[in-house]
């Protein structure tokens, strides 16, 4: 009895020292990144991706669970904005996303602290190209580290995979919901061409100088007779 004893704490031993290892020699660091060209301005496609609001519609997690409590503070666009989410999906858990620099129409860089299903840190950003004339190529990733012995998930999870799926339909929403949206210019040429069709009487005011002309040529016959 005493033998099996021993041999059984040796096999623990073992194990908690091969995880240990493991552990060590696993890498902590990660990374993903995705990107896509979509056929607008790059002014246009970063004033609509640097509000983290928007990621409620063309990000993929919001979809994995609608019922997500969101918590906001600040002013969405601007550095300091910080949104705290909390899920009971286990895809989703809780955190908080939050905008460390913004780069006018070039970069948004965030900072994203998971509280659940495990705590770690993690850096986001979005960044933006030209990609030909009113093209722009969109690049979503972020780095970060898994905790010892967390890490170990690494080796039966591809994360370069998991996550760079959710990236790449992110990715192909933003595109959808972007082109979808009526250019600025659009509008602009739209008031310019009604500005310049606009003729004598489409006014009230440009009336009434129609009729005090017509009036004054009526009189004028009416003297002459």
């Amino acid at each position: 009895m005493k033998k099996i004893l021993v041999a059984l704490l040796a096999i623990i031993l073992l194990a908690v020292a091969t995880i240990a290892v493991a552990a060590f020699v696993t890498p902590t660091d990660f990374r993903v990144e995705r990107d896509i060209v979509i056929n607008k301005p790059r002014a246009e496609v970063f004033e609509y991706t640097k509000h983290i609001k928007n990621q409620n519609d063309w990000g993929t997690w919001m979809k994995k669970d609608p019922k997500t409590e969101q918590t906001y503070s600040g002013t969405d666009g601007t550095e300091g904005f910080t949104v705290t989410w909390k899920s009971d999906h286990p895809d989703v858990g809780s955190g908080e996303h939050e905008i460390i620099k913004v780069t006018e129409n070039e970069r948004v860089d965030s900072k994203l602290r998971f509280k659940e299903p495990f705590e770690s840190e993690a850096d986001a950003y979005i960044a933006f190209e030209d990609a030909g004339e009113n093209q722009t190529k969109v690049k979503w990733g972020f780095t970060g580290s898994m905790p010892r012995p967390f890490n170990l998930m690494t080796l039966f999870i591809d994360m370069e995979e998991a996550v760079g799926k959710d990236f790449e339909d992110g990715l192909a929403s933003l595109k959808d919901i972007v082109e979808k949206q009526k250019s600025p210019e659009s509008d602009e040429d739209g008031d310019s061409d009604k500005d310049e069709n606009k003729k004598v009487g489409d006014t009230p005011n440009d009336l009434e100088k129609v009729n005090d002309s017509d009036k004054k040529d009526s009189t004028s016959e009416s003297n002459a007779s």
